[in-house]
């Protein structure tokens, strides 16, 4: 078994208190069905939007990322598989899907 993480981009958040309650529960479900599965190692946390991005060998400090909006990471999840075939298997129950967004699947370097 091996160390994947999930890097949630895209999608759109709702306004609706009601719409964003059903999703939230969705999220809920999911990640509890991953942790009964064995494969949930830390459900993460959603990121805010806004950032600073330090770059460069006078790490020069600008507003970001401003990537497309679509790139943007807006949470993760640690999660552990047999390969990246099943990680990105385990993916596809992730109610992001549902808000036009999608799930980066990398996998975590031994060291």
């Amino acid at each position: 078994m091996g160390e994947f993480v999930y890097l949630y981009r895209g999608g759109v958040r709702s306004d609706s208190p009601q719409q964003s309650e059903q999703v939230m529960q969705k999220w809920v479900a999911w990640m509890k069905d991953l942790g009964e599965k064995g494969h949930l190692k830390d459900r993460g946390q959603p990121l805010e939007l806004t950032g600073k991005v330090v770059r460069g060998a006078q790490k020069v400090v600008t507003d970001g990322p401003y990537a497309e909006s679509k790139d943007l990471v807006g949470g993760y999840t640690l999660v552990q598989a047999k390969d990246l075939t099943h990680a990105a298997e385990l993916s596809k129950g992730c109610p992001i899907f549902e808000v036009g967004g999608f799930v980066e699947v990398r996998p975590v370097m031994e060291m």
